[in-house]
């Protein structure tokens, strides 16, 4: 405990720790900004999501740089893109398993990087923070000992409640990540028999991509009662940071790690995959109630954090601070789609706040991948069979269809769901071409490895 003490008291005299401000993440797994009342939903009363947001900044344009969970979350751990990783694929590393997709003869391995990109918590850590994430790591790579004071990789009970800040040394800062699973994907099915907050009858925003049928309700409605008990989870982490009088002076984030849980939201390149909310309270409330519409994306999380902690950002980060009043707004925004658990594809694309320009690589397979996992919810097993039977609206038909277009590009202000490819319209031939080129761009400037037949990277990394 002395040496402890003693390393705290370095730390604090080399960096000046006094003054560093407390930072917590409350993390939704699975949703999409529109389920959410600060978002213009009023589906379901969230109490304690709604007094965060009346506190916060609201983001209108945060972007997960891939719709599905572990690569996404290198990007946030890291301020990297997952394709510069090489940690793009769904799922690369199978924590505690040694088979991994055994389908397609690939192993549960750690892509591997250059040594120097690290886990920001591990500059937080040496920087005198208490850092602890509960309760989920799955980072699409074998995380370094050096990321977390206290963390696991699932965690539930008492192990759960454990990871917490009140464990750091009197007058340490923290920081802390709270994921909430009560909202993923699963929870569609594992709650099917459980109390319902809103009944399928009270649905009133289906997306034109679905059917409107008791089964796509039924399950919408599941999913807003689990924001449900996602808000009374959150709303426990607030009271204890009140009662303890750290409300008020701590950096407060709310967001969720890619888009909603239901088919063409989850692993889908459109905006219902990849925006994902993005709240954020400043110590005393400043700027409460203002909102921000420039693009964000996960790799802005780490340096922003750091930059709040004054630790000086490494050179080699992706992203940029999303509170640096310095900070100069993106002209544009790339994310990425590759491997789904057993299904192979390669999807890119690149937006501004109009337009958005879609890239795939192999038309020959639907939107609608094939992933056993999803098959498990009800929606998905009704999509699936509405489209055999040919009984989808052109709408929905969509994501089944193959050949899919080469290239898709669509007006997000007249056409915010997507639906309309204006791709082969001769009046935007030009700004198609323009899009494409930075694409290239981009693909070129970050070392996108989504060109590489996965073997190369799994070689590579494991010899």
């Amino acid at each position: 405990m002395i040496y402890r003490i003693l390393f705290l008291a370095l730390v604090s005299n080399i960096y000046g720790q006094i003054n560093r401000p407390n930072i917590i993440w409350l993390v939704s797994e699975d949703q999409s900004p529109e389920f959410f009342p600060m978002y213009g939903d009023d589906t379901v009363v969230l109490p304690n999501l709604s007094q965060l947001a009346e506190d916060s900044i609201i983001y209108d344009n945060m972007h997960a740089t891939t719709p599905v969970c572990s690569p996404a979350r290198s990007a946030i751990i890291t301020g990297m893109y997952p394709t510069t990783l090489g940690t793009h694929n769904m799922r690369t590393y199978n924590e505690g398993r040694q088979a991994n997709q055994p389908q397609l003869g690939i192993p549960s391995y750690s892509p591997k990087f250059p040594d120097y990109i690290r886990p920001f918590t591990a500059y937080m850590r040496e920087a005198g923070y208490y850092c602890t994430n509960s309760n989920k790591q799955d980072y699409n790579f074998k995380i370094s000992d050096d990321a977390w004071d206290q963390s696991c990789r699932y965690c539930k009970g008492k192990q759960k409640s454990n990871i917490h800040w009140r464990n750091r040394a009197e007058g340490q800062p923290f920081f802390a990540v709270f994921n909430f699973q009560i909202t993923h994907e699963s929870q569609i099915w594992a709650q099917q028999s459980n109390k319902r907050y809103v009944t399928p009858d009270q649905i009133n925003n289906i997306p034109p991509y679905f059917p409107d049928d008791q089964i796509i309700r039924e399950d919408m409605a599941i999913n807003y009662s689990n924001l449900v008990r996602m808000d009374i989870e959150i709303g426990a982490i607030i009271s204890e940071l009140k009662e303890q009088g750290l409300y008020d002076n701590t950096y407060i984030f709310f967001y969720s790690d890619h888009g909603g849980p239901f088919p063409r939201h989850k692993r889908a390149i459109y905006d219902s995959g990849v925006k994902v909310p993005l709240m954020i309270k400043l110590p005393k409330n400043v700027k409460a109630g203002n909102r921000n519409d420039d693009l964000w994306s996960f790799v802005d999380l780490a340096p922003t954090v750091l930059q709040l902690a004054q630790i000086p950002l490494p050179d080699y980060l992706q992203g940029i601070s999303i509170l640096d009043k310095n900070t100069k707004p993106r002209k544009y925004l790339v994310t990425a789609s590759d491997r789904f658990d057993g299904q192979v594809d390669r999807i890119r694309s690149i937006k501004t706040k109009r337009y958005k320009f879609i890239k795939n690589y192999n038309v020959s397979l639907p939107h609608a991948l094939d992933v056993n996992y999803r098959k498990k919810m009800p929606m998905m097993r009704r999509l699936i069979a509405l489209s055999e039977k040919g009984l989808l609206n052109k709408n929905a038909q969509r994501w089944f269809d193959t050949p899919k277009s080469e290239m898709e590009f669509y007006d997000l202000k007249k056409d915010p769901f997507e639906l309309n490819n204006l791709a082969d319209k001769a009046s935007y031939n030009k700004k198609i071409l323009q899009f494409n080129n930075l694409l290239e761009e981009w693909i070129i400037d970050t070392g996108d490895l989504g060109s590489l037949p996965e073997q190369e990277i799994i070689d590579y990394s494991i010899n």
